[in-house]
């Protein structure tokens, strides 16, 4: 009998965990999409197949599957300097990215069956903080096109091109009422994570503050028909759960290259933080986390999902956060969230059409702040100033070069 209640709570907190997650998870895919130049449906594909395989494979109870920041923005910039105009070429786009996804996996793949994980430790800490407070910063540049409502942007993503095309249209290309949605979604998001921080039991507010931002600012869309008026509107999201990509797939020619060379580069990103979220989390919940196995799971789970019209999906710091709040207790959060996933692929796309783009920056720029670590850069500065140099170099390095 206390088997079946043992069972039966962990159940409840995964359940619970999941649905907490799934409501987090579903603004970030749509707006993730658009930082890897992809529409709105394939940031939910890759919430929906990886999670499902990684419940199965991994070795985390604790990790949330799906497209995250700063893999979107890499991919989508990567696959940009190849494939110039992603609108105008948008199945080779497409293919391609879906290429690089498949090379991510086998990356992944092969690093486990060869044992390699140790690699991933000779990664200095302190050019990975830099890295992503780098990152962090470009996503939130590139988010003030559609926080301003800037219809012509740079297709460019360093700092010195994005804030040119900023100030460049700031006459004439920016549109107040975007603006005002924008500021205020983000306003109340920001306040939302302070709640979570100040009290943890409130750790549900910051989690469910994006989903109540896209169903107020899009029923206000809806009412007041702002998208008249210039508010750019998210539009159309394709119904139905993934097709089959295997026939996409480049196996030949120049492509075959360029996707193996952005999938490696993708996947070990990828792979670095997803093993890094896994061990922090381990480590507060006194579990073993085997590298290796976590290293196959992710990969294969990229290998069939590039076979499923996903692209690159890793371990998301705020989801797995949010997971770990809710009282998850086993992997199967994620296949509750995936569950969550499919329903709305199946049922509910139609109703984000009059979602602004504006939203979807606020919750952008909202989940990156906290990819600015202050505190672990300080530190390194204080224990070593040789490691500090390098931490500022990759943060600089992302800033001005990613492009």
């Amino acid at each position: 009998m206390g088997e079946e209640i043992t069972a039966f709570a962990k159940f409840r907190g995964d359940l619970i965990a999941g649905l907490t997650i799934a409501s987090l998870c579903i603004p970030q895919d749509i707006g993730y999409a658009k930082l890897a130049n992809l529409d709105p449906q394939y940031g939910l594909y890759s919430s929906f197949v990886p999670p499902l395989i990684y419940a199965f494979m991994g070795s985390s109870r604790d990790i949330a599957i799906g497209p995250v920041a700063v893999v979107s923005l890499l991919l989508g910039t990567l696959l940009q300097n190849e494939i110039a105009d992603p609108v105008a070429n948008a199945a080779e786009y497409r293919r391609l990215a879906f290429t690089a996804t498949f090379f991510a996996g086998i990356t992944q793949v092969s690093l486990g069956f060869l044992r390699l994980g140790f690699l991933i430790d000779f990664l200095s800490h302190a050019a990975i903080v830099g890295f992503m407070g780098g990152a962090a910063i470009t996503i939130a540049l590139q988010q003030l096109k559609g926080f301003l409502g800037i219809k012509k942007f740079t297709k460019k993503t360093d700092i010195v091109s994005v804030m040119h095309s900023v100030f460049a249209s700031a006459h004439h290309g920016w549109n107040w009422q975007t603006i005002v949605i924008g500021a205020s979604l983000l306003s109340f998001l920001l306040f939302a994570k302070y709640i979570g921080k100040k009290n943890s039991k409130l750790f549900w507010v910051p989690a469910i503050g994006p989903l109540i931002s896209v169903i107020l600012s899009t029923f206000f869309v809806y009412v007041t028909r702002a998208d008249k008026d210039g508010v750019q509107i998210v539009n159309h999201i394709e119904k139905g759960i993934n097709p089959s990509s295997v026939n996409q797939l480049y196996f030949s020619g120049d492509h075959l290259l360029k996707g193996a060379r952005i999938g490696i580069v993708a996947g070990m990103i990828a792979l670095t933080e997803a093993i890094a979220i896994g061990r922090t989390f381990a480590a507060m919940k006194d579990y073993q986390l085997d590298g290796n196995k976590e290293m196959v799971a992710l990969g294969t789970m990229n290998i069939v999902g590039s076979m499923a019209s996903c692209y690159v999906a890793t371990g998301s710091f705020s989801r797995s956060a949010v997971n770990y709040m809710s009282g998850c207790q086993t992997a199967v959060s994620n296949i509750v969230m995936s569950i969550v996933v499919f329903l709305t692929l199946q049922f509910m796309t139609p109703l984000f059409k009059y979602t602004p783009n504006a939203v979807l920056s606020a919750i952008i720029i909202s989940a990156v702040v906290g990819l600015v670590d202050f505190d672990a850069a300080y530190l390194i500065w204080k224990i070593d100033k040789f490691d500090f140099v390098a931490c500022v170099g990759a943060f600089f390095g992302v800033c001005v070069c990613l492009c």
